[in-house]
């Protein structure tokens, strides 16, 4: 059964301070989202994970939250990364339910990763650093290359995205419903991982699955 969520529409200016996003995450009332579906057997292990997601009608602000057993962050750059080899998480969206094209954020603990488009996973256009760097992020470890292989290690990356980057009007959007996932992996970690907000049914990890994508729902 697909998950539904209600993204809250805040009062946070448009161009905000990140430094407001983050204490705007802080307040209790804002609510906290689970990733933690184990989809697959053979990758048992999870990381502690959780979300909040809010909007002002200019921009999504995403937070996350990851408590892990070490954490890994190698590239100190965004187009042409691959953040999935390293404590990666990412955020799948479908904002048009008229198109197949969803997009996908993939960014790891220090705040660098890629932004695509396209109907699968075969088929993606790459953005460059030009759109890639709209997309405002705080990585509370920096953005500097950390690896520490083992004990608990706790981050936090919180992001704010423009909602035409999705070719979306952000003034528009409320009362709409999109299709999204949420998704924490490593797969060149210590104990490789893959979790989900909303089950993957598929034999074999794989994120790039709209079909198993849930509801968010833009107050």
């Amino acid at each position: 059964m697909s998950k539904s969520l209600k993204v809250v529409k805040n009062s946070l200016p448009k161009g905000a301070k990140m430094e407001d996003v983050i204490k705007y995450f802080k307040r209790r009332s804002v609510a906290t989202h689970k990733v933690d579906c184990v989809n697959w057997p053979e990758y048992p292990y999870k990381p502690r994970v959780s979300f909040k997601i809010a909007h002002n009608g200019d921009e999504i602000f995403l937070q996350f939250k990851v408590v892990e057993r070490g954490v890994r962050g190698t590239f100190e750059y965004d187009y042409g990364s691959e953040p999935w080899k390293d404590s990666c998480v990412e955020f799948f969206m479908i904002p048009n339910l008229a198109k197949p094209d969803y997009y996908n954020i993939e960014m790891t603990c220090i705040g660098h990763g890629t932004f695509a488009c396209g109907p699968d996973r075969d088929h993606r256009h790459n953005f460059d650093d030009s759109v890639i760097s709209r997309i405002r992020r705080v990585a509370s470890l920096g953005s500097k290359r950390v690896v520490k292989e083992k004990g608990r290690q706790c981050w936090s990356l919180t992001m704010a995205i423009p909602f035409d980057i999705y070719g979306l009007d952000g003034a528009a959007v409320s009362g709409k419903a999109m299709l999204a996932n949420f998704y924490k992996c490593g797969d060149d970690m210590p104990v490789p991982h893959y979790v989900t907000w909303n089950p993957i049914g598929c034999p074999n990890p794989d994120y790039h699955r709209p079909e198993y994508f849930g509801e968010i729902v833009f107050e």
